[in-house]
């Protein structure tokens, strides 16, 4: 490996500590003490919301949350930095987002612009023991990442005839 490459690596995993320790210290003060670990499902944001027609619909990403919430899990959403703009025209934040899919605000992470979404839902899926709804194969991260190739670790999902469906999420079906 380069300096260069060790340098990236260094500053990555300390750039998803960071998250981490940001996403914990949100938990609710009452939360931080609990026995045993939330069941967390993670949620491409950015992929999930143009599953409909492959146009950006935060409605679509809304479905997802409440059927994953649905089956018992916590859901947790991760968007790119411009999915405010694909949305809405403008940059919104984790807790505009948070308040627009009805989670707490610990639940939704914008990552900072010109960083990619896929290491820091990736890294977060690791520390979180979650799995991860998304169409996205995570090819490019599969070194770095090799459960991206378990099966079960990638809940595929769509729209069809209108409805979210889920392969995956409690098990063998859809949703």
């Amino acid at each position: 490996m380069t300096d260069d490459t060790i340098l990236y690596l260094a500053l990555l995993a300390a750039a998803l500590a960071a998250t981490f320790l940001v996403l914990w210290l949100r938990r609710p003060k009452g939360e931080r003490s609990q026995v045993g670990p939330e069941a967390w499902v993670l949620i491409d944001g950015s992929n999930v919301m143009h599953w409909r027609e492959n146009a950006p619909d935060l409605g679509v990403v809304q479905e997802v949350v409440r059927a994953v919430a649905g089956q018992g899990f916590v859901p947790g959403v991760v968007f790119d930095a411009n999915a405010g703009w694909k949305l809405f025209g403008r940059y919104l934040h984790d807790g505009e987002f948070a308040r627009l899919l009805d989670l707490e605000e610990r639940q939704v992470l914008v990552v900072p612009k010109g960083t990619q979404a896929d290491p820091f839902l990736l890294q977060t899926a690791r520390e979180f023991e979650a799995r991860i709804v998304t169409n996205d194969r995570f090819r490019d991260w599969a070194e770095a990442h090799p459960e991206v190739r378990e099966p079960g670790f990638l809940i595929r999902g769509g729209v069809r005839e209108g409805k979210v469906w889920l392969q995956g999420l409690a098990g063998v079906g859809a949703l």
